[in-house]
């Protein structure tokens, strides 16, 4: 039987003109594709969260190639994941989709560097969680650092979790502010 039942899913997308400077040529695309699972674990202390963490990758991928339906893969240049644990779950059930999520992302976008940030929580239904983005080969390129709310107004319920995965199309409009940038990455370590 599988470990994941799920209630509904969402996709949000965000297209971003100017933050008050001029209007770029190129719009920034944000989007996140969540999904609400019942909580295996919810209500008990589960010693061994590993079969679930394994089973989640086929959720992640799922979530993953939606996003890259959505944006284009050729057009994707930051990512993160993140994760609501209703109040009956605790934080670890959450936090098995570093690896899960993370993994999904790396396969389907051909294995980039850049470790994958995330957000995660434990709250109630209708909590909305700001997912911290960064550049998918350099975890450095400062005008890239970003972030998107997410959150559905009936989820978590406290038996269930929301998983995310977000994916944007470059940096933040107007950013200016120096440091690395993508051109001049150069070790392909995920660093620098």
């Amino acid at each position: 039987m599988s470990l994941i039942e799920i209630r509904k899913r969402s996709l949000t997308i965000e297209t971003i003109y100017h933050e008050g400077g001029p209007v770029t040529d190129k719009p920034l695309k944000l989007a996140a594709a969540c999904a609400v699972i019942k909580n295996p674990y919810a209500g008990r202390y589960e010693p061994d969260l590993l079969p679930f963490m394994t089973e989640l990758r086929s959720l992640g991928t799922l979530l993953a190639k939606e996003l890259v339906d959505t944006l284009g893969k050729e057009n994707i240049e930051v990512y993160s994941k993140a994760a609501i644990v209703g109040v009956n779950g605790e934080m670890e059930h959450g936090a098995v989709w570093h690896e899960a999520g993370g993994w999904a992302m790396r396969s389907v976008l051909d294995e980039p560097k850049a470790i994958v940030p995330a957000a995660k929580a434990v709250a109630s239904a209708g909590y909305r969680l700001m997912v911290p983005l960064h550049y998918i080969h350099a975890c450095y390129v400062r005008s890239h650092f970003n972030s998107m709310e997410i959150g559905i107004q009936d989820a978590p319920r406290p038996n269930e979790i929301l998983f995310g995965l977000v994916m944007g199309t470059g940096a933040r409009v107007h950013s200016r502010l120096g440091g690395l940038t993508k051109e001049n990455v150069s070790v392909h370590d995920g660093q620098r």
